[in-house]
């Protein structure tokens, strides 16, 4: 945590849960609760539950849930302490400055040096290109048909032709040489002295996802190599790790991510109303990147050009996307290169029309994998269908690989069996498939000890956030050692205290969880209903099992950690006493 427990406590009981929320989301009252479709799935009917009494939010479609600092972080895509200095702005707290140590202090002030540089150089290039020197640079943005308000909201810029003059103008604003050399907006040798990068340019600057500039893009008026300039890596930049656009796309409220190959692509995109596209930094693609996208959706639809560089360029993002978990699609942009140039050509509705029938990236890799092979010849044929074989052997869940293996018998006419068993037979000589478990018809899955444990502690929690009578009435019995499985026990360990003093204040319990599916689990916990129980025994009976279940599991932990010595055989006797006295005992909830 960046800040004191109290101070973020603070922060969110300033916050009225369902005055933030409505901000994003219309809700509507019903009973003690407001309802609204979620944010986060697409829905056609509210499931999206937000308590005003709990000050917490949770869909029973897709299981989101948490307080108002989990809606920012998963709305806004705020990490905690970016959602802490939001909330604290709006309740009009002022937060204390995080105290570093003196090389965290050193290496913080290093960076904040070189991001106001680079944010200096934004606002010069921006300036240049709308002076008279940048006349060629602003009739080339003209000419890709960018409107004023684009060139403004994505800071476009131009670089003199002279190559040291955002060096010289810089220096008046009182940077050092070796500054402006660290931002990667200059270089210097003996011969030439400090001189900048860029010139001669028009210039996109690149952003992180808190707008923050950290690098340029240039590329060249006229002829001069390379065409295409970046920043180096420096302290603040990263090539790998981050993406153009994505200060954008990140809170476009779209299912996806369009990836596209260059800064035009993009910006063009979001000036049609796509503002979910995305660039790689003049690299190609990589898994860190792979891994920030998936921080923000489970789904990419590849949109590089339709050349053999682009084609070949998908093929290894689509491997990358795959071994992050993220599903990618494939935009057919025939009968045009590249995003820019189709809409241009067919307009916005036609390249959502595209977006809407993006191929899966299986069939688009069969489909490439296709130009290879001669279907005519029938050696060539087989051949063919043994490549896609050992490409359906990747997919290592079974029922997967089943869907695909039928899929593509059909698309291809090829046999099922046929496939399936060429599948599996490569897949076993390669070792590449593990051997089928098949279940014997008719059972099913048995429920496990833990997963009875760790619902009967999760249930019990419910219990007594629902109803404040059931404290007072169990607190006997009942500590939070009794919680054996996380994030059960550590919840516990912070509810119990609070009931003791006759507070409840659920949404105050999540903050305290740094891990998002602690989070969820806990948010899931505290916003489940009860089973509808008709009479007070049922209710009073339900309650009592539930406690033994929990008391008797944590007997037997103790029973197994503690009997070999002579202090934990004392409390595996306490324990086996009060289990047997609760066993006896009536809770009552009159």
């Amino acid at each position: 945590m960046y800040y004191p427990d109290d101070l973020v406590e603070e922060v969110r009981s300033r916050n009225d849960i369902v005055d933030v929320i409505s901000g994003y989301v219309r809700l509507q009252k019903k009973g003690a609760s407001y309802f609204g479709l979620c944010p986060f799935h697409n829905e056609k009917s509210p499931s999206f539950s937000v308590s005003p009494t709990k000050q917490m939010y949770y869909c029973f479609g897709c299981g989101a849930g948490g307080n108002v600092f989990t809606f920012l972080m998963n709305y806004e895509n705020d990490t905690f302490p970016e959602a802490v200095k939001v909330l604290a702005d709006r309740a009009g707290i002022n937060l204390p400055e995080i105290e570093y140590s003196e090389e965290m202090k050193k290496e913080a002030d290093k960076k904040a040096l070189l991001l106001e540089i680079n944010k200096e150089a934004a606002k010069y290039f921006y300036y240049q290109l709308r002076a008279k020197q940048g006349q060629l640079g602003y009739q080339y943005f003209a000419k890709r048909q960018l409107s004023e308000e684009t060139m403004k909201h994505f800071g476009l810029g131009y670089s003199n032709k002279f190559s040291d003059d955002l060096v010289q103008y810089l220096r008046k604003k009182g940077y050092q040489d070796d500054a402006i050399i660290q931002a990667g907006l200059a270089a210097g040798d003996e011969r030439h002295g400090t001189h900048d990068k860029f010139f001669n340019r028009v210039m996109f600057p690149i952003q992180d996802i808190n707008h923050r500039v950290i690098g340029f893009g240039g590329r060249v008026m006229g002829e001069g190599e390379p065409k295409y300039l970046n920043s180096p890596e420096t302290v603040i930049f990263d090539k790998s790790r981050n993406l153009y656009g994505l200060n954008f796309a990140r809170s476009s409220r779209r299912d996806h991510i369009i990836l596209c190959e260059g800064y035009m692509d993009v910006i063009s995109m979001h000036q049609a109303g796509f503002t979910q596209a995305v660039a790689s930094l003049g690299t190609a693609f990589t898994s860190g990147q792979a891994n920030l996208l998936h921080r923000f959706t489970d789904t990419v639809i590849l949109s590089y050009d339709s050349d053999g560089a682009g084609t070949k360029a998908a093929l290894r993002a689509i491997g990358i996307l795959r071994e992050n978990g993220i599903t990618a699609k494939v935009l057919n942009l025939e009968p045009y290169k590249d995003p820019d140039e189709f809409i241009k050509n067919f307009g916005a509705e036609e390249f959502e029309e595209r977006i809407k029938q993006a191929q899966n990236s299986f069939f688009f890799e069969i489909r490439i994998l296709e130009r290879d092979y001669n279907l005519q010849d029938p050696q060539e044929k087989t051949a063919f269908h043994r490549a896609i074989a050992r490409k359906l052997c990747t997919f290592s869940e079974e029922v997967e690989r089943e869907n695909y293996i039928q899929a593509v018998a059909e698309k291809y006419n090829i046999g099922f069996e046929s496939l399936r068993t060429m599948v599996n037979q490569y897949g076993s000589r390669q070792g590449l498939l593990k051997p089928l478990e098949r279940p014997k018809s008719g059972i099913q899955k048995k429920v496990t000890t833990q997963d009875f444990v760790m619902r009967s502690q999760g249930l019990l929690l419910t219990w007594l956030v629902e109803d404040e009578r059931i404290y007072p009435k169990i607190k006997k019995y009942i500590s939070k050692e009794d919680f054996t499985e996380e994030p059960y026990g550590k919840a516990a360990g912070y509810l119990l205290p609070d009931l003791e003093k006759g507070i409840c204040e659920p949404a105050s319990i999540i903050s305290l969880f740094e891990d998002e599916e602690e989070q969820r689990k806990i948010a899931e916990i505290f916003n489940t209903k009860l089973p509808p129980m008709e009479t007070l025994s049922e209710r009073e009976k339900a309650l009592k099992d539930v406690v033994l279940a929990v008391k008797r599991n944590s007997y037997e932990v103790f029973t197994q950690r503690l009997a070999q010595d002579v202090n934990g055989l004392n409390r595996v006797i306490e324990g086996k006493k009060a289990l047997e006295e609760l066993a006896k005992t009536h809770i009552s909830l009159e």
